[in-house]
């Protein structure tokens, strides 16, 4: 920089003549030059409200999105544990309940006749097989439930996170490629 003020006072027209010298060498125009930072402005200016801004919206909503479906796929999980944890619960005292009722039976069995102990010990074993039915049917139906529940949020979410309005097939592929994955 100093370098060209230096040859700006040692040219012998003075520091003017350098100036116009470098402006006509470079093809420098004043009112072109100002016009052209005016136009940069108002471009950029615009670029910004009306497309930079609204993209980073768009992408900041996406986002929250994105977070939203995968707070509801932790919760499906965690709900899926709980329901698992409550099944294994219910099995345990149904379990209980019928050893329970195997001693009492056993205890009577003693002190009855061996007819009256045979019906005694089947009557328990038949309500363990019915409990467990009972448990087994129950779980089926917590799992189908929660496996259509699945397939609704994943449809959902996939469709607010594609952006676009899913088809009945889309549905069903979605449906069956999540059952598959539970399944597993």
């Amino acid at each position: 920089m100093k370098t060209l003020f230096i040859l700006a006072a040692a040219a012998p027209g003075g520091p003017f003549e350098v100036v116009d010298q470098i402006k006509q060498t470079f093809g420098w125009n004043g009112p072109l030059f100002f016009s052209q930072v005016i136009s940069f402005a108002l471009v950029a200016f615009l670029l910004n409200k009306f497309a930079y801004k609204p993209i980073l919206s768009l992408l900041e909503e996406r986002r929250q999105r994105i977070q939203e479906g995968l707070a509801n796929a932790d919760r499906i999980k965690s709900e899926l544990a709980r329901t698992e944890a409550m099944r294994l619960e219910v099995i345990n005292k149904a379990d209980a309940q019928a050893t329970k009722m195997i001693e009492e039976a056993r205890a009577a069995a003693a002190r009855v006749q061996e007819i009256e102990t045979q019906k005694a010990i089947a009557a328990a074993e038949q309500i363990i097989s019915k409990a467990r039915q009972a448990a087994a049917a129950d779980h089926a139906r917590m799992l189908a439930e929660l496996r259509r529940e699945v397939g609704r949020l994943v449809v959902s979410t996939s469709a607010r996170v594609t952006g676009k309005i899913l088809t009945p097939e889309d549905h069903q592929r979605l449906n069956e490629e999540t059952t598959k994955q539970l399944a597993v």
